[in-house]
């Protein structure tokens, strides 16, 4: 995660955004006394929102924490069980 003042992001702004979309880092923008600024790139964008979508249904959610329970137990999952 990077952080720069507005000063400094609009001196090198196309080096942080270079950084941004290239590497997935997540810059933060303080403006001083007024609300910071998260930018980041498109792609970790839509993972935050397709994430966020499926963990809003209580239903995946429940999914999802009994597939990551199976993985801490040494259990692996085969195309069938998936296909189910």
């Amino acid at each position: 995660m990077l952080e720069v003042n507005v000063s400094d992001f609009r001196k090198d702004i196309k080096s942080y955004l270079d950084r941004v979309a290239k590497n997935f880092e997540t810059l933060i923008i303080n403006r001083g006394k007024d609300d910071s600024i998260v930018v980041m790139s498109l792609d970790e964008y839509n993972s935050l929102v397709a994430t966020n979508y499926e963990l809003s249904s209580r239903k995946n959610e429940m999914r999802l924490d009994a597939a990551i329970e199976k993985l801490k137990g040494g259990k692996t999952f085969t195309k069938d069980l998936i296909e189910k």
